[in-house]
């Protein structure tokens, strides 16, 4: 590591668990299970899914947090690639990260949170245009025309306040990300109690294990069906690892990282879990799958509730997604501090202002992801990043192999639980799931990979500076 301004150790078990739970906790538990619906009709293999995707994040949580104890420095992922492997692979993990992974999931989560408050509050939504600009002179073809609505607007605004608040310190946006994400896990559990409550029928639950594709998995394939409703199903999983960006500002890290990712990832599961079942004891999957938009959850609460139910849902997914916001910004810029202050990215990202903060590494990422919100191509860049994600979490795993033989005498505070076979696990699934979502969807994985591809101009461009300082 280069000689760097220490952060401030603020971050307690509690905080870091909130940040793993409130990361991965945002809008999609409220929607992935119609999208998944459209790919398998069978209820007890939908569930299997979440249980699936459950077990694949805790098994590498596992698997991280043994490099996480080993490395507790900002930045997370991209140290860990960096020291298994070399400056490259990990630069080319960051640039994913910053060009659309990290600020790709900001954007996302932000105007999924001004879209529901566009249904509370009509004239803030998609559907008042701003601007309109036709773009028939710049490209042939079919006319384009690009817009700004007031849910771009409020998307922005967003990013902006909570770029604010974590500018502020770790401290204070550790306290909104502790707040939210107990907000959203209560919101949870009163959906879960009363769908379980409002039981209906035994039949929602069956045929329970027979393979029934959906219209959209008829013509893939019945297995390749099955990993893109997998992948709705990881993407709801996501970000349980942005814990470890913040890995400097934790206290005892290397203690506290590890229990933190269990206790964040299986809280997370049973949640999810037990939110589905809850989905399928009010709804049949023909009901789940037709739901407008895909808004399963608004549509079980308006069953249960009445018309006041879709209100309590996009209140809480407003609760969800902007705690989800709060914590992708919080820790997206330590990946961006991490890589400037080894001389990979733009200087002033490496430096830390009063407060201890990496402040310029904010402002960046807000910027950027900004500029995905105005654009309207941030949903695109999220599916084309699909395979490029589990590519690096693959990496990742296997990185511990590499260190157990290469640096063996490293102290290890905490020791990978069933290794080998643990992470074996992770990769054993990683390595069919990939190859299932070429099959599935060729077209994204190809674009994903050019865009982790796309970083190596840029990595020679800023190896040769740092060779010349």
């Amino acid at each position: 590591m280069s000689q760097h301004e220490p952060l401030h150790r603020h971050l307690r078990l509690f905080d870091a668990t909130t940040l793993v739970a409130g990361s991965m906790i945002g809008s999609a538990i409220f929607i992935a299970l119609s999208i998944m619906a459209h790919y398998v009709r069978t209820p007890g293999i939908l569930l299997g899914l979440w249980i699936f995707g459950g077990l694949f994040t805790v098994v590498g949580a596992i698997s991280c947090a043994e490099l996480a104890a080993m490395f507790p420095h900002a930045g997370g992922q991209y140290v860990y690639l960096r020291e298994a492997y070399n400056d490259l692979w990990a630069f080319l993990f960051g640039w994913t990260q910053l060009l659309v992974i990290q600020t790709g999931f900001i954007a996302a989560v932000a105007i999924a949170f001004a879209k529901y408050l566009g249904v509370l509050l009509p004239w803030l939504g998609e559907e008042t245009v701003l601007l309109s600009v036709p773009l028939r002179a710049l490209f042939r073809g079919q006319p384009t025309v690009f817009q700004i609505n007031s849910a771009q607007l409020v998307a922005c605004a967003i990013i902006a306040l909570l770029t604010i608040v974590n500018l502020r310190g770790v401290r204070e946006g550790a306290l909104v990300q502790n707040l939210f994400t107990v907000l959203k896990a209560a919101a949870l559990v009163a959906l879960i109690v009363a769908g379980l409550v409002h039981f209906r029928s035994a039949e929602h639950f069956s045929p329970w294990l027979q393979p029934i594709p959906g219209e959209k998995a008829l013509q893939m394939g019945f297995l390749a069906g099955l990993a893109v409703a997998l992948s709705k199903a990881l993407f709801a999983y996501d970000a349980w690892n942005t814990v470890t960006f913040v890995a400097e500002e934790v206290h005892d890290s290397p203690r506290t990282l590890p229990k933190a990712l269990l206790l964040g990832s299986l809280a997370v599961m049973a949640l999810y879990l037990l939110t589905n079942v809850a989905y399928l004891a009010v709804l049949p999957l023909s009901e789940i799958a037709a739901a407008r938009e895909d808004r399963v959850a608004q549509l079980v609460a308006t069953t249960i509730f009445g018309p006041v139910g879709s209100t309590l849902v996009t209140a809480a997914i407003l609760v969800s997604t902007f705690g989800c916001l709060n914590g992708l910004i919080l820790s997206g810029a330590r990946v961006c501090y991490a890589m400037a202050r080894e001389g990979l990215f733009f200087r002033p990202c490496a430096k830390l202002d009063a407060r201890k903060t990496p402040a310029s590494a904010l402002v960046y990422q807000a910027g950027w992801s900004m500029v995905l919100s105005l654009s309207g191509s941030y949903s695109n860049l999220l599916t084309y990043t699909t395979f490029a994600s589990v590519f690096f979490g693959g990496l990742m795993v296997a990185a511990l192999y590499r260190l157990r033989l290469t640096r063996p005498e490293m102290p290890r505070p905490y020791r990978c639980w069933g290794y080998p076979v643990t992470p074996a696990l992770y990769l054993l699934i990683c390595v069919p799931f990939l190859i299932y979502v070429v099959q599935g969807d060729p077209g994204s994985t190809l674009l994903g990979v050019g865009l982790v591809v796309s970083g190596i101009p840029f990595y020679r461009v800023w190896k040769g500076r740092r060779r010349g300082a």
